[in-house]
């Protein structure tokens, strides 16, 4: 098992930037990628960015690219999102995933643990 909280979320005006963090804990040495997903009001969840934990090889939306990065600190079992220039199109509550087998990063049925979900409100 392998245990996943968020933090970082909050309120921001567009424009602005946020960084979000997950720690994970457990048998993270079973980890392939970790992975952010965001999930708006009404609409379904989606793919954000992703990190493979051996390698850091990362992956973005391209909703995203240019705007968030993602990486990781393998000694403290983190993973990180920065994201700058946001926008009100970013609001959503935002989801820390990892994913055991190696598979297609960006299918959310592909991630076998999920955090618990911070709240982010870019305002006009």
């Amino acid at each position: 098992q392998v245990q996943l909280v968020e933090s970082g979320g909050g309120l921001v005006q567009a424009g602005g930037s946020l960084r979000l963090s997950c720690a994970a804990s457990g048998r993270t040495f079973s980890v392939y990628a970790m992975g952010w997903f965001r999930q708006a009001p009404g609409k379904e969840r989606e793919f954000v960015a992703a990190i493979r934990w051996s390698g850091g090889r990362t992956t973005y939306a391209d909703s995203v690219k240019g705007r968030f990065t993602i990486s990781r600190d393998m000694s403290k079992n983190s993973v990180y999102l920065q994201m700058n220039s946001l926008k009100p199109e970013d609001t959503a509550v935002y989801y820390c995933a990892a994913e055991r087998t190696i598979a297609v990063v960006t299918t959310a049925s592909n991630y076998d643990y999920w955090g618990q979900g911070t709240r982010v409100t870019v305002s006009e």
